[in-house]
């Protein structure tokens, strides 16, 4: 009997959300709806459901580090997703040991909940500049984080180039603007100072979009790990957020999810009267 191969591993660095549909648990339904095998380091705990964040509570700087190490130095990583990372302290232990890994990095500069509830502190917004932008492959900050980054405020399609330039004049390899709160088509831009990459996706008729931020990460991640280069993964990992963004369904009384399982027949109908989400 032939042994199967080992799957690609990608780890996220994150916060939990307990409703599901963003942090760890986004990620890890993102990389395993694409193939990959993903592993996890805890940053805090959330109390969090569709209508918002109730509570947060940060893991210690030791057992962040710990995690870590634990998965890096036993089973490996193809790629590394950080999302939420609360505190000054945090982001730089963070950032301290995605120098010592020899993977790609995907930094997702969590701010702010879909809902609008605070995420990072203030006092951390320094070490994101100057500690764990320098260290991503690509950095996705969305048009806030962009503004509390950079102080660039976006409103059109030539502010998402001023931005980018912002963004990548803080260190990473990468910068990837999400212009999902502009109106009209949903755009990206990707670039790395030399060559510009513009993504667009119709604007889907769906208020259901919880964890679109760390879902797009996380497929970034995933076909970064599975080989693909940097415009190719992007234009991948964004085709798989529309399909989860058309097919993202009602939970509770606010903003449902995006539907992970879109691809691989879970999602919001599982289970229920026979019928299954597709996304179509």
């Amino acid at each position: 009997m032939d042994i199967p191969s080992r799957p690609c591993r990608v780890l996220t660095v994150a916060g939990s959300d307990s409703g599901g549909g963003a942090g760890i648990q986004a990620d890890l339904k993102t990389m395993l709806a694409l193939g990959v095998h993903g592993m996890s380091v805890l940053t805090a705990v959330t109390a969090q459901n569709s209508l918002g964040v109730q509570g947060v509570w940060e893991l210690p700087d030791e057992a962040v580090r710990t995690q870590y190490r634990s998965v890096v130095d036993d089973i490996g990583v193809q790629a590394v997703k950080t999302g939420m990372l609360s505190s000054a302290t945090l982001v730089a232990t963070v950032a301290e040991l995605l120098a010592e890994t020899d993977a790609p990095a995907v930094v997702d500069p969590v701010g702010v909940s879909k809902h609008g509830d605070s995420l990072l502190a203030e006092s951390a917004l320094d070490a994101v500049r100057h500690r764990l932008m320098p260290v991503a492959t690509v950095a996705t900050p969305n048009l806030d984080e962009v503004a509390q980054l950079t102080g660039v405020q976006v409103r059109d399609e030539a502010g998402m180039t001023r931005a980018a330039e912002a963004v990548l004049a803080l260190g990473p390899a990468w910068a990837l603007i999400k212009g999902g709160h502009l109106p009209g088509d949903a755009v990206d831009l990707l670039t790395d100072g030399t060559e510009t990459h513009w993504y667009r996706a119709p604007r889907l008729d769906n208020r259901h979009t919880h964890g679109t931020g760390c879902t797009l990460a996380s497929a970034l991640a995933s076909h970064l790990a599975l080989g693909h280069p940097v415009p190719e993964a992007v234009g991948l990992a964004k085709e798989y957020l529309t399909g989860a963004i058309e097919a993202g369904f009602a939970l509770g009384a606010g903003i449902g999810p995006v539907d992970h399982g879109w691809r691989i027949g879970g999602g919001a109908n599982a289970g229920e009267k026979g019928s299954v989400s597709t996304g179509k």
